[in-house]
């Protein structure tokens, strides 16, 4: 299928965030001729070996390269470039109180300093959307939560020529999407359909333990995009992180047909946009592809 001239970009603090928030609604994007980007803020040196048959001895001795092998082939079969912006996982400071983050680590890095640096990546790349987080992170991981402030800050001075001056000309995104954390009305789904067939549930706990103050991120969706016909290539994509992902965990629980035929769609909020659009959206580039695409980004200005 021919390139259509839209250009959508994933920006994540770690390599597995892109094969498990959004994952499928990209590789839709991919498949319909669209050019997408990923954009992966730390290695993910700092994350813990998650799946017990990659506990192996020489793993966790070079987990910063197994990671990024993992993440080549987890965008291979995305079908989707990448990009690494080069900074080190802050990790996820654990006690009461917790303790400070390490030396050097993303979340210290000066806010201007980062955002310099995916402004460099949005000028050359010049997407007309881009995908991030929203300000608690999804969860309150401090890369999750820097990754949306990087984001936000970037999205703001990639258009202004006099920000960042020598990081490329100038060229401003149209549209940010924020990606939430779990639905609670998606887990009860599933729960609830597996009950319904005799199956034990893994989600059953995790509702009993769900905060009420939490609501359901669905409060806060705009925008619902079909892509259930991309759903095995999310699951191989999450796959492809062998260290940080489980094949025997929850996230496999639900066969994909059941996941198909129950929520075959990814959900996003809209939290910026430069062109007319009206919500509910059923695609990140609603208000964009209707015009020309170079026509438009000339013509919006934050």
């Amino acid at each position: 299928m021919p390139v259509s001239g839209l250009r959508l970009m994933a920006v994540h603090a770690h390599p597995d965030d892109e094969a498990s928030k959004g994952a499928a609604t990209t590789a839709r994007y991919v498949a319909e001729g669209h050019e997408v980007m990923v954009v992966t803020l730390t290695g993910g040196e700092r994350g813990d070996i998650l799946n017990p048959a990659m506990d192996t001895p020489g793993v966790t001795e070079r987990i910063h390269e197994v990671r990024r092998e993992e993440m080549a082939r987890a965008a291979e079969i995305l079908g989707v470039q990448h990009r690494w912006l080069g900074y080190i996982d802050s990790g996820l400071p654990e006690g009461d109180p917790r303790p400070p983050l390490p030396e050097g680590c993303f979340a210290l890095v000066p806010l201007e300093e980062s955002a310099e640096r995916l402004v460099a990546v949005i000028r050359e790349f010049r997407p007309h959307v881009i995908t991030t987080y929203d300000e608690h992170g999804g969860y309150p991981h401090p890369d999750h939560i820097r990754c949306h402030e990087v984001s936000m800050a970037a999205f703001d001075a990639a258009g202004d020529p006099d920000q960042f001056p020598g990081t490329g000309a100038p060229w401003q995104p149209l549209k940010v999407y924020f990606s939430h954390g779990f639905s609670r009305q998606r887990l009860q789904l599933f729960h609830d359909s597996l009950v319904e067939l005799g199956k034990e549930s893994p989600f059953e706990e995790w509702l009993a333990n769900w905060d009420p103050k939490r609501g359901d991120v669905m409060q806060r969706v705009t925008t619902q995009v079909e892509c259930g016909a991309y759903f095995e290539q999310r699951e191989e994509a999450l796959k492809a992180h062998a260290t940080q992902i489980d094949p025997h965990g929850p996230f496999f629980a639900m066969p994909v047909k059941m996941q198909r035929d129950l929520w075959p769609t990814e959900e996003w909020e809209l939290a910026r946009s430069l062109v007319n659009t009206t919500t509910p959206e059923d695609d990140l580039f609603a208000g964009i592809q209707e015009r020309a695409p170079e026509r438009a980004q000339e013509k919006a200005k934050p």
